[in-house]
């Protein structure tokens, strides 16, 4: 079979404007068709292109392969798109995760739409693990992201998921797809956008009452966390069910088609783990810790990337909290123990037990002192853990929420999306933060 291969120029699109792609095969024409991602995926149009041929390039240049330009229906509704691309057209609806022939797109509303969540989709994260043209932000400082893959359609930098090997981790359907459809099988309407969207001050003064971030959200611009915490301070909610968030500060290009990021100090020898080391340019938590927006960092969290791990979940430290409304927990009993909640990479905060033996935020590291732990995962020694100044406490997952303007909930480990569907204690969690902060 002929590959057909592509990008967009730009991850998002408003419903009722002309989108980029940009594509590349020997075949005398192909076909692209869009499913819209929910509880079962949707398709929503197709176009048949004549095909042109380019080279693959480098993964820091523009490949500049040959544009299309599609204009997307104004009655699309905000949401993930996948766009399939093939020489015959799909008999049934094909798988919508590829490592080529797929580009992922998202539609975000033409104007305000009245709903009260925004879902932000990572595509600094997904593109930062992105190797197509042969590098990507863990082998150097700068890439472009107008090359295949960010999501969806190329090679992706990480170990395999032993828990879910039939996605790469840093991928759309790895974490995001799962969170997605369950906000869609529970009627959970929601619009759409990207990190580059918040980085140009989009969307954020539309309306929204809250932003939702699932699974892997790891690279944040300047901008990015200047807007989102406005948004916070003038009482917009903030749901993250994911980790490792906001850990690497990235630069973006005018054009929103280029990402650097600094990871290591000057005269760094070759093979230093940036993570365990103090003076990277680009760790927010050297410069403006996380803590100070979502309440925890990785830095008192931890990873463990390969096979599995021991199973942990949260011990939960006060049952009677909003937070586990209707679950059946009881103050002390673990939550995801059986799923292996915790990991693979997890964010944690530094405590103290106060005088009834309750844990509370110490402050040191930046967490608000009225963070209120709500569940706490001490992490086993065998897990990777990151730089971080003397604490008086163990490393753990923490599990929490706190008020500052709007209310911010964390659930503190990537693949809380995973369990959605299978752990109704999870499920339950989830559902009560997004009703109340909806």
């Amino acid at each position: 079979m002929i590959a057909v291969n592509g990008y967009a120029a730009r991850p998002s699109v408003r419903a009722g404007e002309v989108v980029r792609l940009h594509i590349s095969t020997t075949a005398p024409s192909f076909h692209v068709d869009f499913y819209r991602w929910g509880a079962t995926p949707q398709h929503v149009g197709h176009v048949e292109w004549p095909g042109r041929a380019a080279s693959s390039g480098r993964f820091d240049a523009d490949w500049r392969w040959p544009a299309y330009e599609f204009l997307v229906p104004p009655e699309w509704r905000s949401g993930v798109y996948i766009a399939v691309l093939g020489t015959e057209r799909p008999s049934g609806t094909p798988p919508l995760d590829a490592r080529e022939g797929r580009v992922l797109l998202v539609v975000t509303p033409s104007a305000p739409s009245g709903r009260g969540i925004l879902y932000k989709i990572p595509t600094f994260t997904y593109q930062a693990y992105n190797t197509a043209g042969g590098g990507s932000l863990y082998s150097a400082s700068q890439i472009t992201t107008r090359r295949p893959g960010g999501g969806v359609g190329g090679p992706v930098k990480g170990l395999p998921d032993a828990y879910d090997p039939s996605s790469p981790r840093q991928t759309f359907a790895h974490w995001d797809a799962h969170f997605i459809a369950w906000m869609e099988r529970n009627w959970i309407e929601a619009d759409y956008c990207t990190d580059l969207d918040l980085h140009e001050g989009l969307f954020l003064r539309d309306g929204y009452r809250l932003l939702v971030s699932a699974g892997h959200d790891e690279y944040w611009s300047t901008e990015t966390r200047r807007h989102v915490t406005a948004f916070r301070d003038a009482g917009g909610h903030i749901a993250n069910f994911g980790a490792n968030t906001c850990w690497w500060r990235v630069g973006v290009t005018p054009d929103g088609a280029g990402l650097s990021c600094d990871k290591f100090p000057p005269g760094t020898p070759a093979g230093t783990d940036p993570d365990s080391s103090y003076g990277c340019p680009d760790h927010w938590w050297e410069s403006e810790p996380e803590n100070s927006l979502l309440g925890v960092s990785y830095r008192n969290g931890g990873g463990h990337w390969d096979g599995t791990r021991s199973p942990r979940g949260f011990i939960v430290t006060d049952a009677g909290h909003w937070v586990f409304s209707g679950s059946g927990l009881r103050t002390g009993d673990s939550l995801g123990h059986g799923g292996a909640l915790i990991g693979y990479e997890c964010d944690g905060a530094a405590y103290e037990y106060d005088e009834v033996g309750r844990p509370r935020p110490t402050g040191q590291d930046g967490t608000p002192k009225d963070f209120e732990i709500l569940g706490l995962a001490e992490l086993p020694p065998d897990w990777n853990s990151a730089a971080r100044e003397p604490m008086p406490s163990p490393r753990a997952a923490t599990l929490g929420v706190f008020t500052a303007g709007g209310t911010v909930f964390t659930a503190a480990t990537t693949d809380w999306a995973r369990l959605l569907a299978t752990d109704p204690q999870v499920s339950a969690v989830t559902r009560n933060v997004i009703t109340r902060l909806s």
